[in-house]
């Protein structure tokens, strides 16, 4: 059966760069996975996408080489199966706040006896004809969210959990789950008691032997993120890249062309052509 990439560079000890897609379609997907990533999240949590769109995602990121992941949108045995069985490599799962939730997590992504996955790879054993079970158990990856002040609190227990690979940090729902409110959902957090929990978190990942995962907003940040022990971190996605180069295209057309029209300059600063 395919070996998992990510699970190589863990075991290696080398930081991994994630790719994250919410947008459903198959044609972005593939442009992604085209950019050199070691792997790619479709967000069928926040993003714009069902499984019908999911499924021919999986498919055009097949070829590319990358990871291939998803954020299901809670800790239930349906959707996570149903991604498992159309060949994704590794689920993240949003709000994991104890010991018996990760657990619950966990052994939906196995096959008996070590956890209780239904048997029905649909997909996947047409997309790797060498799929069996017990390789399905070694290289599927179960990555549990760390986003609330229960999930802090029991923060080493649910590390500690037989059979979870890592822990994601999404930074904006663990600043609003962590702080009451107090302040805006966001990435690459500078406040102290915000990075003090990051790297709270990379330091029990790390004595659990377990990956360290973040959200970034920027390449900088990430590498201050791969100094602080984490082992995959998501420098943007595909609906941040695309604003980000329409903003910049937008904005430099303006600061060259303007709106000037002709010798009216008056109209330039009216809008008009």
């Amino acid at each position: 059966m395919k070996a998992n990439k990510l699970k190589a560079l863990w075991q290696g000890d080398q930081p991994a760069l994630n790719g994250w897609c919410s947008i459903g379609s198959s044609f972005t997907a593939e442009i992604m996975a085209a950019q050199g990533f070691d792997s790619i999240t479709i967000d069928m949590q926040h993003g714009a996408l069902d499984y019908g769109m999911a499924l021919p995602m999986v498919q055009a990121l097949r070829n590319a080489g990358p990871t291939i992941m998803a954020r299901v949108p809670w800790r239930d045995p349906s959707w996570i199966m149903k991604a498992l069985d159309m060949g994704v490599e590794g689920i993240i799962c949003p709000m994991v706040n104890s010991r018996a939730e990760a657990e619950e997590f966990v052994s939906y992504l196995r096959y008996p006896p070590h956890g209780q996955r239904s048997y029905g790879p649909t997909r996947a054993v047409i997309a790797d004809p060498s799929y069996n079970v017990k390789d399905a158990n070694a290289q599927v990856l179960a990555i549990a969210m760390i986003e609330t002040a229960a999930g802090m609190e029991h923060l080493e227990e649910i590390a500690a959990t037989p059979g979870l690979d890592g822990i994601y940090v999404g930074p904006a729902d663990l600043t609003l789950g962590t702080q009451a409110g107090r302040l805006p959902p966001g990435f690459d957090r500078e406040e102290p008691e915000m990075i003090a929990m990051i790297k709270e978190i990379a330091a029990v990942c790390r004595k659990n032997k377990i990956a360290a995962c973040l959200h970034c907003g920027s390449p900088a940040y990430a590498a201050r993120a791969i100094e602080w022990g984490y082992r995959l971190t998501t420098v943007g996605g595909d609906v941040r890249f695309l604003a980000q180069s329409a903003r910049a295209a937008v904005t430099g057309w303006h600061e060259v062309v303007g709106r000037a029209g002709g010798s009216d300059s008056a109209g330039a600063g009216k809008g008009g052509y």
